[in-house]
């Protein structure tokens, strides 16, 4: 992922970020005192609650990242795991960016305008559902699962991004791919972008 001027320390959860986690859940505390007795272990928290997750793939989740933090206002917490990019966003984001990504597909008339369509799938998880978020340190040597924070949470109430913002996020990085494939650059041999700011 590219570096932004103001993109945040990813070294680990702080204990005000796991509060904020634990949060999510019926028993906070039962969930604190599990990640001081294993603070290597994932936990499986509810949405809905503190948080919606946006699920997306691995490359594209990084391309939307890039995008937030390179043009946009940035990204609240975000962790990768099992292949997967999961977007801490606001409650409800669930619910509404489905609608939007359709409506930037189709737009008025169902005619469709080609915005999104190289958006791939992607799952939102709200209210009735739950994931699993890495464990509070960083990722574990020898572990498979490739499940680790990218921006972890480090706050109480960590800003998070709505509807509108993954929206945005996921349309810039979809033409961004597009652009890519169909219009190489003139030049074969320059480089497309600056490989020394990535982390």
């Amino acid at each position: 992922m590219s570096s932004a001027p103001n993109a945040p320390d990813v070294s680990g959860v702080t204990p005000d970020g796991a509060a904020w986690l634990a949060s999510a859940g019926t028993y906070p505390r039962s969930t604190l005192s599990y990640w001081r007795e294993r603070p290597d272990a994932p936990a499986v928290l509810p949405c809905g609650v503190a948080f919606d997750v946006v699920s997306t793939p691995a490359i594209f989740g990084r391309r939307m990242l890039d995008r937030m933090w390179e043009e946009g206002p940035g990204s609240g917490p975000v962790a990768q795991f099992r292949g997967r990019m999961l977007l801490f966003a606001v409650v409800g984001t669930a619910r509404r960016l489905p609608a939007l990504l359709e409506w930037e597909e189709w737009g008025a008339g169902g005619r469709s305008r080609g915005r999104a369509d190289a958006v791939p799938p992607l799952l939102c998880h709200g209210a009735g559902d739950a994931v699993t978020v890495p464990a509070p340190v960083g990722a574990v040597p020898g572990e498979r699962s490739g499940s680790r924070w990218l921006v972890a949470p480090d706050t109480r109430h960590p800003w998070l991004p709505g509807p509108e913002v993954l929206l945005w996020a996921a349309v810039r990085a979809a033409r961004a791919a597009v652009r890519i494939s169909i219009f190489p650059p003139q030049d074969q041999g320059a480089n497309v972008y600056d490989v020394s700011r990535r982390r």
